[in-house]
């Protein structure tokens, strides 16, 4: 980072279209704020919320599935050991200049992701529907690749890089987890018996916390060289909350294979994301963090294999891409140097993530 600069926030009062209810009686009285965003994030849990509900009530009352063959209500359960490996993967954010030129880059930064990581994944099925959870952790290493770190902090040329660092980046404990629950429609729209449709929807939750360390930073101006980053730099937390429905397909590939108990497993949903971001400079005087206030959608397709192995076990290899893009506002605090200040010129958080998973699952 190059340069600290100050700004007020645009809406000291963050109301952002927010809608105010107000309740008075003769002895108080009560404010409640409602903010769009928090609508929108409320949407799809109590959607799946309501949908189970409905099912649960559905299935008890009817009793029949396809074809009138019967189908009480007899859950099975699964669990699953599961590992991942993130590649080409990365979370990043950038802010622009609040004076003039006003230009929307001053600073990058970005996060290399190339990590592994390990946990359950676990379903409860029902004839017509089912709820998964998924808790995964990180595996404590560095990351594959390097931190990077640029800014535009000439006013007089501010469309020319001035400053690059680069630095290791070792992952501190981190996690995903993945709430959803689906629906089976192929009977519905009289589709083969080989062929699955399953609208979905759920809640994901990343936390990445990651700590650059030993670097060396680049003048790109020439002006003062280069200069050597000993010890830990940056000290970063992130967080995204994605609220996610889609489509589900599940292809037996048994008759046009010839393996016996083996599918193909398909997957497209569209999220809304709220990010927050915490980020220590350890290097600065005082002690200086910033913070982003995020939001923005993310795309996640998947496709993977599955083969039953007999008595209850099966294998599956997943492939996942997931895309993340969101804009807010960035904060600069210094409490040391009296130093509070916010802006929105050029905020922008996203995160491309790539990633092989292996499952080895039994069924109850």
């Amino acid at each position: 980072m190059g340069k600290l600069f100050s700004l007020s926030a645009a809406d000291k009062d963050g109301n952002r279209g927010d809608d105010v209810v107000t309740w008075a009686c003769n002895v108080m009285v009560l404010t409640i704020k409602i903010s769009s965003p928090f609508c929108v994030r409320c949407f799809v849990p109590l959607t799946v919320l309501l949908l189970l509900v409905f099912l649960l009530a559905a299935e008890s009352s009817a009793g029949t599935f396809e074809e009138g063959v019967s189908a009480p209500l007899t859950p099975s359960f699964s669990v699953g050991g599961k590992i991942r490996y993130l590649f080409k993967s990365h979370t990043s954010y950038e802010f622009g200049n609040p004076y003039f030129p006003y230009q929307e880059l001053i600073s990058q930064l970005e996060f290399p992701l190339d990590t592994w990581w390990a946990g359950l994944d676990m379903r409860l099925r029902f004839p017509r529907f089912s709820v998964g959870l998924e808790a995964l952790t990180s595996v404590k290493q560095n990351a594959h690749g390097e931190f990077e770190d640029s800014d535009w902090d000439d006013d007089n040329r501010p469309y020319e890089k001035t400053i690059y660092s680069t630095s290791q980046m070792r992952v501190a404990p981190s996690y995903m987890v993945r709430f959803d629950a689906d629906l089976e429609v192929s009977d519905w729209l009289g589709l083969p018996a080989w062929l699955s449709i399953r609208p979905v929807g759920g809640i994901r939750y990343q936390r990445f916390n990651l700590v650059s360390h030993d670097g060396i930073q680049y003048d790109l101006t020439g002006a003062s060289g280069s200069a050597v980053l000993p010890g830990e730099g940056i000290r970063f937390k992130q967080t995204y909350w994605h609220y996610f429905v889609g489509l589900r397909s599940v292809i037996d590939l048994s008759r046009t294979t010839g393996i016996p108990s083996f599918t193909l497993n398909l997957q497209a949903d569209w999220a809304y994301v709220e990010g927050m971001n915490e980020d220590n400079h350890l290097l600065r005087p005082g002690r200086r963090f910033t913070y982003e206030d995020t939001y923005g959608e993310a795309w996640h397709y998947s496709m993977g294999l599955k083969k039953e192995l007999g008595k209850g076990f099966s294998i599956g290899l997943d492939g996942d891409y997931l895309t993340i893009s969101t804009t807010g506002n960035h904060r600069l605090l210094n409490r040391t140097f009296g130093m509070d200040i916010s802006f929105s010129n050029g905020v922008k958080v996203w995160s491309d993530q790539l990633s092989l998973s292996l499952t080895l699952e039994y069924r109850f």
